[in-house]
């Protein structure tokens, strides 16, 4: 009986405590929406994929004719012939594989890239939540564009826009007065990114707290 008396006090008083915590929660769609420099880096990593695809697409294309021709000689062509222009095709083929790998692949540059541009961003970001958290006392300051769903939220608790204005001190961000709402997430732009996070805005922001 006396245990269970203290399990239930040692609830209670968890409780409690968890009741008087603080919360908030950030949009980072919104937020990135909303500093130019973000933008730029997007635009900019656009100009690269869209360059690096033409080139690979490029490769690719001459495989392809390179092959079509084979074809249409390979009955008139000697046996060394036939095997030195099949090495040459698969050479060219594998060059355009290891350049689109090089490219676009894991750790490829455009992930390197976007590594350059995007993590200061995202570095001065969750320092401003932070430093807003620990002013504020907020025990957790949950992000409404991740993962985590929420049914509802008073505007009240919504630190977006003092986040926006933290990171103002460190960077260009657009005044409270112009700032917009994020694009719906699957709208896609001119090279097939989709905005708010050029691949979940949200990620982003984990990605930086994990490294």
């Amino acid at each position: 009986m006396k245990k269970l008396i203290l399990t239930i006090a040692v609830i209670l008083s968890v409780v409690a405590v968890s009741m008087a915590q603080k919360y908030a929660f950030v949009d980072s769609d919104y937020i990135l929406e909303n500093i130019p420099e973000y933008q730029d880096a997007l635009d900019i990593l656009d100009e690269f994929s869209i360059q690096w695809q033409k080139e690979i697409e490029e490769k690719f294309a001459e495989v392809d004719r390179l092959y079509q021709d084979y074809q249409a000689e390979a009955v008139l062509l000697p046996e060394d012939m036939k095997k030195q222009r099949e090495s040459e095709i698969i050479k060219r083929e594998k060059e355009a594989k290891d350049l689109q790998k090089n490219r676009f692949g894991r750790d490829g540059a455009l992930f390197l890239k976007r590594q350059e541009l995007v993590q200061p961003i995202q570095e001065k970001i969750y320092n401003a939540i932070e430093e807003i958290a620990e002013s504020q006392n907020y025990a957790f300051v949950f992000d409404k564009a991740g993962s985590l769903t929420i049914l509802f939220a008073r505007a009240k608790y919504d630190i977006s826009d003092d986040v926006l204005d933290e990171v103002g001190t460190v960077m260009q961000t657009v005044r409270r007065e112009d700032r917009k709402a994020p694009r719906s997430s699957g709208t896609p732009t001119s090279s097939g990114r989709q905005r708010g996070n050029s691949n979940n805005a949200n990620k982003m922001i984990e990605q930086y707290k994990e490294n």
